[in-house]
C-alpha cells in the first residue's frame, strides 16, 4: 500500500505513525478476508484540511453544514484504493471526548473511512450498521495493542 499524505491543515501529522497504521490496518482486513492483496497494492490518499475547507466538502458532498471527522471517496483511477479527508481539529475534540489520544482517534477514524470504501455502511439500517461497527471495534482494539504494545 502507497500512501500519499496531503496536509493542507495548520497541524502536523503524524506520517510514520499513518504508515504503521495503514500497513497493519491491510494486514489485519487481508486475514479477515475483507480487503484482497490486490487491493493492497494500490495508493490511498489522505487529505488533512481545516475545519473551514472541511466543512464546506461536506456540505457539498453530504448537505451537512459542518466539519466533520473523516468523509470517504471512491476513487475513478484503478490503481487508487481511495481518498479519506480528515479533519484534526474535529480529531482532536473527539479524542478528548473519546478519552484517547489524538493518533488512536486519526487510527480509529481513518479505520472507519477505509470499511466506507470497502462498502460498509452504518447509516442504511440497524444490522448493517452492527455488522461495521462490530468489525471495526474489533479491528481497532487488535491494532491498538500493536502500536502500543
Amino acid at each position: 500500500m502507497q500512501i500519499l499524505i496531503v496536509n493542507e491543515s495548520k497541524h502536523a501529522v503524524p506520517r510514520k505513525f499513518l504508515q504503521e497504521w495503514m500497513g497493519n490496518l491491510f494486514k489485519e482486513l487481508q486475514k479477515r478476508r475483507v480487503v484482497k492483496a490486490s487491493q493492497n497494492q494500490k495508493e490511498f490518499t489522505l487529505v488533512f484540511l481545516d475545519k473551514k475547507p472541511a466543512q464546506k466538502i461536506n456540505m457539498e458532498f453530504r448537505g451537512k453544514d459542518y466539519a466533520t471527522d473523516v468523509l470517504s471517496f471512491d476513487s475513478m483511477d484503478p490503481s487508487s484504493f481511495g481518498e479519506l479527508v480528515l479533519c484534526p481539529e474535529v480529531l482532536k475534540r473527539q479524542a478528548k471526548e473519546h478519552k484517547l489520544t489524538y493518533q488512536a482517534e486519526l487510527g480509529y477514524m481513518v479505520l472507519h473511512g477505509t470499511l466506507h470504501l470497502l462498502g460498509y455502511d452504518h447509516e442504511t439500517n440497524e444490522k448493517d450498521a452492527r455488522e461495521m461497527f462490530t468489525l471495526q471495534d474489533t479491528v481497532f482494539e487488535k491494532l491498538l495493542k500493536k502500536v502500543s504494545g
